[in-house]
């Protein structure tokens, strides 16, 4: 199972030094800080310079390729009950 990241996704967990996860939101795929939605045991890890893009074993049988427009952005992350339990 191979998944891509795209550049801008790489450039963006580098700046910010932090590491990120694609999990399951309401509209989709989401690309969030770990800081909003921990990484699971059994996420696929995918290093990226310094830190760790975190892909969900549930979002990883549905993408191929992680995108700038996963991103999530505050307003969707309030509005979005998944995120309320972590």
């Amino acid at each position: 199972m191979e998944i891509s990241v795209d550049e801008d996704v790489m450039k963006l967990i580098t700046s910010e030094g932090r590491d990120y996860r694609v999990c399951t939101a309401c509209t989709g795929p989401a690309l969030v800080p770990t800081t909003v939605k921990s990484p699971k045991e059994s996420d696929i890890k995918i290093q990226v310079g310094k830190n760790i893009l975190y892909v969900s074993r549930v979002q990883a049988r549905y993408i191929n390729r992680v995108t700038y427009d996963m991103i999530y952005n505050r307003e969707e992350i309030e509005a979005c009950p998944v995120f309320y339990y972590r």
